[in-house]
């Protein structure tokens, strides 16, 4: 079914490519707007990182000091990691609730759902207001069961909805009314997210990168991080080295030191001095010794087809929601305007000690598993044609929440962890980042309990993380796939993926 397509590094997603060629025909000129860096520039605010986080850092910096000097460097282009390959489902956090509350209260808990719906809009009018094409679709989003043991999943987050009178947020659907919504001979009943979403991932990224750059902020794409304040990347930052605190040293005026960021780029090696800096490296965040200890990193693959719009009415999925069955290893999908389904998911790989490599990119047997997800989820579809995949990274915290804190003693300011759940909550993120950024400590953004700065528990060191995590997640994948054959999993395989579950971490089937 993936009909010779294989997935590469040096292959850009559909997404991705489909937005460059809109932009070359659009505004040509902004191709070459973000050069690389070369030599020393300073600034009020650095961010390193040109995905979600860092872009939408940098939006509402603008609004909050539109004078400020804000520098964004980014290894590749802006998009080009997960903000460009990602399914584009843009959702809220109810579904989340118990975790919500049990780390931050009910009211906390329900003041970070409302922000998290908040932004699904935001995202929307941000698109509208200046005019960026990226197929933002309010639809919702349908959660369905493909197996008896995955029914109910969603019932603790619908009661604890109810309990706070938020009923309306997640609505339980039976199975004639998920058949109403999209015909699958596998889904059973299901759960419904009417706040939710979708975009085109890639066009949302590049659409904020035009705008920062017609705000003024400057961009240095092709520029990669070496060092930041004294710190470099290196798995040994994934060995136990944690978050620590910097040494207090003082200007040669004595006034405060500024935080100094060392580059690399084609154009030759540079440095950008700057009162504050923001971190927004996703997974790249894993390899840096603040950070490798809270996160692991983690691939996913997206399969898509042919467009097959008149097949889409045969199966009634018609609305734009976006659907997802109810594995830990979930398969989602989407639809585009033209009519193609986009499909990822079935279980993905981990990294080693925060390393990115081929794995996360170039394997066609984690695509495979995608595409054979699609098979099972529409038998009557087996004959489409899959006309490109594509994988990238996420990063995965204990508790499946982003973290936003701060390096103690120094004014560098991070977010990460979003676990490939990131196009929604990054416009909160980037809310609480640029308020600390430039000390407004008024700002609604930092009352959200998410702001607290608490880190998640930390994973075991390597090499037991990554061990464990992929012989748990052959585990979950074993154990899911023989629930849906109607198999019963042995007592050993049950009980070795519900491991993460006993050590207290937010992660694998229960």
């Amino acid at each position: 079914m993936l009909g010779g397509v294989r997935p590469t590094s040096g292959r850009r997603s559909w997404w991705l490519r489909e937005a460059l060629a809109a932009e070359a025909a659009a505004a040509p000129h902004l191709a070459e707007a973000a050069p690389p860096l070369r030599g020393t520039t300073t600034a009020d605010v650095v961010i390193v990182g040109g995905g979600y986080t860092g872009l939408w850092t940098a939006q509402r910096l603008t609004e909050l000091e539109p004078s400020a000097r804000v520098v964004l460097i980014e290894s590749d282009i802006c998009g080009g990691g997960p903000s460009g390959r990602n399914g584009g489902f843009v959702t809220n956090w109810w579904d989340e609730l118990p975790t919500l509350i049990d780390r931050y209260g009910v009211p906390g808990a329900i003041g970070v759902g409302e922000a998290m719906e908040a932004a699904v809009d935001e995202v929307g009018t941000f698109c509208a207001t200046n005019d960026v094409d990226a197929w933002f679709t309010k639809s919702g989003s349908l959660s369905a069961s493909a197996a008896p043991a995955q029914d109910g999943g969603w019932m603790p987050a619908v009661t604890a909805l109810r309990e706070h009178g938020l009923g309306d947020r997640l609505v339980p659907l039976t199975a004639d009314e998920v058949r109403a919504r999209v015909r699958s001979p596998v889904f059973r009943e299901g759960v419904f997210m009417p706040g939710a979403a979708t975009v085109q991932p890639a066009t949302l990224a590049r659409g904020l990168r035009r705008v920062l750059l017609e705000r003024g902020a400057t961009i240095h794409e092709g520029t990669t991080a070496t060092e930041i304040d004294g710190q470099r990347p290196g798995w040994l930052g994934a060995l136990g080295a944690g978050t620590r605190r910097a040494p207090r040293r003082r200007g040669t005026a004595g006034g405060p030191r500024p935080v100094r960021v060392r580059t690399t780029s084609a154009a030759g090696d540079g440095e950008v001095l700057a009162a504050s800096a923001v971190l927004a490296l996703n997974a790249w965040a894993g390899a840096w010794p603040w950070f490798g200890p809270r996160l692991v990193t983690w691939s996913s693959y997206i399969v898509l087809t042919e467009p097959i719009p008149d097949r889409l009415a045969d199966i009634g999925w018609t609305g734009g929601e976006g659907v997802a069955d109810a594995r830990f290893t979930l398969h989602y999908l989407r639809t585009t305007p033209d009519g193609r389904i986009a499909l990822g998911g079935g279980g993905g790989r981990a990294g080693f000690a925060g390393r990115i490599g081929p794995a996360f990119t170039d394997s066609a047997a984690d695509a495979g598993r995608a595409a054979a997800g699609l098979r099972r989820l529409f038998p009557s579809l087996r004959d489409v044609r899959i006309e490109d995949a594509w994988g990238g990274p996420i990063d995965i915290s204990a508790d499946h929440l982003p973290w936003f804190g701060s390096v103690r003693g120094r004014p560098i300011h991070y977010g990460h962890g979003y676990s490939g759940n990131g196009v929604g909550p990054a416009v909160v993120g980037g809310r609480i980042l640029a308020a600390r950024a430039v000390e407004r400590a008024d700002d609604p953004a930092l009352a959200l309990a998410l702001a607290d700065g608490r880190p998640p528990q930390p994973f075991p060191p390597e090499p037991a993380s990554y061990l464990g995590a992929r012989l748990i997640r052959e585990a979950a994948v074993r154990r899911e796939s023989m629930e849906e054959r109607g198999e019963k999993p042995g007592f050993v395989l049950r009980e070795l993926s519900r491991l993460p579950r006993r050590l207290g971490y937010h992660l694998g089937p229960e």
